[in-house]
Order: structure tokens, then C-alpha cells, then sequence
């Protein structure tokens, strides 16, 4: 089988298509991208019709009176009694689980109960597939201690699982803010310079904002939510800034908590933030395009280059070859 595999690398002709195959299906890919990527105006505009749809269908249900209706969503049954009979909150549960799980965009009690479940299961389930494969279904070719070692390894990487999950789901949500978060602080400057009280500039930007950036618009709406429920309105603000933990939205918290406690003018403050927002989204593009360049050398060398050899000393190579 090695053997087979060594002598179809050393195959000229059969690397040669290989390499060519490689390059078209990669062509082919580049091209079709933009096309199978989501349109963002067709996406909200089926959020909004569907959102309508079960508008609708609530009213009509709270109307007849035939079902309660429940504001939070309850955790699985099973997950709820596996967390409670196992008192995973003791062993597995930790004091930051829940700030992460906020920033990830997951709130409430059903998505701490469903971490602290797959926390326990995802290690679990590694490590009874580790042990099958290793001790049962693997050829014994490897000492015990290293199997043993591996299945240890297995388990610790599923205990990391959801914390991994957590980390890039808090990644990718913090892009989609940092990137519409100028904007948001030009549309708040209007707002609030045209008359608007905090409260009425927040949910008027996070009605605007949605259609940039869904998670943005979402922490807005909560934050305007806090302003008019919570006792003390620097609390909201320092919410805000703790759930989206970006340093653009911790500066404009601070700028509203002064703003509040002295009554100074949020007008050439937001203005000022503003601008700094810009001009951290402007250098974060300029670092991604300076850094473009080393990234391509790789797929460049694995893909363009041999097919450019391919091409320009294929005839060669085959009037050689013909003259022999």
C-alpha cells in the first residue's frame, strides 16, 4: 500500500493532473463564492416576513387563550435533570461561565444549564470512542502507555470542546460589532444632537443598525431596555460596555456615565469617538491587507507554480519525450 502510494508521487503525468485538478477546483471555487454567499437584503427581509408570520400567530393564540405563553425558553428535561441529579453546577460549573455566555449572545438560565450538559457529555463521549478505537479496534501496535496517554488527550480536548465553541462564538460576534460600531456612533450623534433623549437615540440606532449587524442592534436594544427599568442608569452603561467587552464601546460607557454625573455635552465626545472608531476599523483593514501577501506565498506555491511549470515546459517535456 506504501509502496503504491510512493510510486504514484513519483508518477510525473499522474502529479501533474493531480496538481491540475487541484488548481481548477480551486479556480472554480474562487469564482462561485460570491455568488453562494447569503444576501444580506434577502436575509432581513425574510427575518422581518417571518417575524410578522409569528407576531401574528401569537396574537391569534393569546386571543383563544389556549396556550401560556413563556417568555424564557426552558432547557431540555433531560439536561435540566442530568445537571441537577449530578450537581454539575458544584464540579463543573465556574464563576465566569456565565459573563462568557453572555458575550457569546446566550442569556438566561437554559444556555448555562446546556453547557454545564455538554461539558460533562462531550468529554465523556471522547473518551469511551478513544478507548473503543484504541484498545479494541486499533492494531496493537502501539504500547499501552501511549494509548492510555491518547486517551487522556482525547478527554481533555473534550472538556476544552465548549469553551473553544464559546471563544470563537465571542470572536466572531465581537467582529460583527467592532466593524458597525462607527457607523452606530455617527447614527447615535445625529440622535442625540437633533434632540433625542439616550433612551429614544438607542432604540432608534438599533433599529437602523440591524441590518449591519444583528448583534450589535441586539445589544443596544437590551441596553435601552436597562436604561428604563434599572434603579441606576450607570449601571446599564457599564453593562453594556461588560457584556460586548470591546475597548470603542467601554470608552463611549465612560462618555455617557460622565455625561450623566456632570451633564457635559455627549456631542463632541460621540463625535471624537466616532472618528477614533473609524480610524481602529481603517487600521485593522490595512493590517489584514499588509499581511495578505505572506499568507498567499503557500496556496501559490502548492497550486500557481506547478501549474505554470506544467503549462510552459509541457511541450517541451513532450517533444523530448517524442524524440527519444
Amino acid at each position: 500500500m506504501v509502496e503504491a502510494i510512493i510510486d504514484k508521487l513519483h508518477d510525473v503525468q499522474f502529479m501533474a493532473t493531480l496538481f491540475t485538478m487541484i488548481a481548477a477546483v480551486a479556480t472554480v471555487f474562487t469564482f462561485a463564492m460570491p455568488y453562494l454567499s447569503d444576501d444580506l437584503e434577502k436575509r432581513m427581509r425574510t427575518v422581518a416576513l417571518e417575524r410578522d408570520r409569528i407576531r401574528a400567530r401569537e396574537r391569534e393564540r393569546l386571543a383563544r387563550g389556549q396556550e401560556k405563553i413563556e417568555l424564557r425558553k426552558a432547557p431540555k428535561a433531560y439536561m435540566q435533570q442530568a445537571v441537577e441529579q449530578l450537581n454539575l453546577r458544584k464540579w463543573l460549573g465556574e464563576e465566569h461561565v456565565r459573563l462568557t455566555l453572555m458575550r457569546a449572545g446566550y442569556r438566561g438560565q437554559s444556555p448555562y444549564v446546556v453547557y454545564l450538559f455538554f461539558r460533562m457529555v462531550v468529554p465523556l463521549g471522547l473518551l469511551l470512542l478513544s478507548a473503543l478505537y484504541l484498545f479494541v479496534l486499533a492494531p496493537p501496535d502501539y504500547p499501552a502507555i501511549v494509548r492510555f496517554g491518547l486517551v487522556l488527550f482525547a478527554t481533555y480536548l473534550g472538556l476544552k470542546v465548549p469553551d473553544l465553541f464559546l471563544a470563537n462564538k465571542i470572536q466572531r460576534r465581537q467582529f460583527s460589532i467592532r466593524r458597525a460600531f462607527p457607523d452606530a456612533l455617527d447614527l447615535l450623534l445625529i440622535c442625540v444632537e437633533s434632540g433625542m433623549s439616550i433612551e429614544t437615540a438607542f432604540k432608534r440606532v438599533s433599529q437602523e443598525i440591524g441590518a449591519q449587524s444583528v448583534d450589535l442592534a441586539e445589544e443596544l436594544t437590551l441596553a435601552t431596555a436597562e436604561l428604563a427599568f434599572l434603579p441606576d442608569r450607570r449601571q446599564a452603561y457599564e453593562n453594556l460596555a461588560m457584556r460586548v467587552d470591546l475597548e470603542g464601546v467601554k470608552a463611549v460607557s465612560t462618555a455617557l456615565i460622565q455625561a450623566e454625573r456632570y451633564g457635559t455635552p455627549l456631542g463632541q465626545t460621540l463625535r471624537v469617538l466616532a472618528q477614533e472608531n473609524r480610524d481602529l476599523r481603517m487600521n485593522a483593514a490595512e493590517k489584514k491587507a499588509a499581511a495578505l501577501p505572506p499568507q498567499l506565498t503557500v496556496p501559490m506555491i502548492l497550486f500557481f507554480l506547478p501549474v505554470l511549470f506544467i503549462v510552459i515546459l509541457g511541450p517541451a517535456a513532450i517533444k523530448v519525450m517524442a524524440i527519444r
